[in-house]
């Protein structure tokens, strides 16, 4: 990496994964069952979007960061709410009449959840303009780090869940809400 140097963006990939870890953690402690092709899906997605997202900031520039950093944050904690939300309200429905827990690993709740934790990579992006960094190496390497932060969120999530029984989608779904209200809270003040 020229500039900014592969440590600091490596230390970036880390910051820039920490909602991934958590939203890994989260979603995976309300499933009952969580397969490896779900787990490599939801980490290729996270992992996919980190990766685009400092693309996208880093060739679209100020403008476009300018008119949509004034409420970047709300949208992240309008969806993270949302699907946390949905976790809680689902996580008092009797055994009987309930699905084995929300899927975060697929369809809209998916997308929804990689857009969310990949925002504060565009800024990220825009930055990077800032310096002299090589955009394809530092993209990969976020996307990476990512995607294998994402692996263990889940992998850890799941033993959590085990230990958290009937309670663990509520759980989730108030984390999912305590990131959305961290990303907001840290755009406000």
């Amino acid at each position: 990496m020229d500039g900014l140097g592969f440590l600091s963006v490596l230390v970036i990939a880390i910051g820039l994964s920490a909602d991934c870890f958590a939203v890994a953690f989260s979603g995976s402690i309300s499933m009952q069952r969580i397969t490896p092709f779900q787990i490599t899906r939801t980490a290729l997605s996270f992992g996919l979007f980190q990766a685009m997202m400092p693309v996208l900031g880093w060739l679209v520039g100020r403008t476009v960061v300018d008119a949509v950093a004034s409420y970047d944050h709300w949208l992240a904690f309008i969806l993270l709410a949302l699907i946390g939300g949905k976790m809680i309200w689902g996580s008092f429905r009797t055994e009987e009449s309930r699905p084995a827990g929300t899927d975060i690993t697929k369809g809209v709740t998916l997308l929804t959840l990689s857009v969310a934790t990949s925002i504060d990579a565009l800024a990220v992006g825009l930055t990077f303009a800032f310096f002299e960094v090589n955009i394809t190496l530092a993209s990969i390497t976020i996307g990476v780090v990512a995607f294998l932060v994402t692996i263990i969120g889940f992998l850890a999530g799941r033993k959590a869940g085990k230990l958290m029984g009937k309670r663990a989608e509520a759980i989730g779904g108030i984390i999912l809400i305590a990131i959305g209200l961290r990303i907001l809270l840290t755009h406000l003040f």
